[in-house]
């Protein structure tokens, strides 16, 4: 018996040193979307952009989005992007820290303002690759877990509203870890 207070005390020892965090979704340019007369400077600067966050670009086809280098970001240089991505909506996961440069790629559309800096701080869930889009393909975590995206109408990319958090995988993670605690302790 004692044995088992010994246990179930290690388990909450080891769930009280778990940090809830959800990564936020943010729309770029809140119902203006991604276009010529939203001021993304403005947009940006009382957000604060955690890595694990994702910025869903709304845009038709009139509109790229292009991650480029500070330089080609100050010039807004068109052709040297990092990633480019032209059929709207795209996801893409910040997933390091730094800053993040966006322009539009069609010529002239970033020197009217269609640009996009965030700062990016590791506060959320790490990782070690570069900005990523979020498809419709399956994810595995690592405790074996299969998440499927949730589809809406048959459209890839469906963004959810702005700022709100994303708490699946971490759910599914938790529930995880619980379940393999309850075997170590009661087996």
């Amino acid at each position: 018996m004692a044995m088992y207070g010994v246990k179930m005390m290690s388990l909450v020892v080891i769930l009280s040193c778990i940090t809830f965090t959800s990564a936020k979704v943010y729309r770029v340019g809140d119902s203006g979307g991604w276009a010529l007369s939203v001021d993304y400077t403005a947009w940006a600067s009382d957000k604060t952009f955690l890595v694990g966050d994702s910025l869903v670009f709304n845009y038709d086809s009139s509109h790229t989005v292009d991650e480029v280098s500070s330089a080609d970001y100050t010039t807004c240089t068109v052709g040297n992007s990092i990633a480019s991505y032209n059929s709207g909506p795209t996801t893409i996961t910040l997933n390091t820290t730094g800053t993040h440069y966006f322009i539009c790629g069609i010529v002239g559309h970033c020197g009217v303002g269609m640009k996009l800096t965030v700062d990016v701080t590791g506060a959320g869930s790490p990782s070690a690759s570069p900005s990523s889009v979020i498809g419709d393909s399956p994810t595995t975590t690592p405790l074996g877990t299969t998440l499927t995206p949730p589809s809406v109408g048959g459209t890839s990319n469906i963004p959810v509203e702005s700022s709100s958090p994303v708490s699946l995988p971490l759910t599914a993670a938790v529930f995880n870890l619980i379940a393999l605690m309850s075997v170590l302790i009661l087996g």
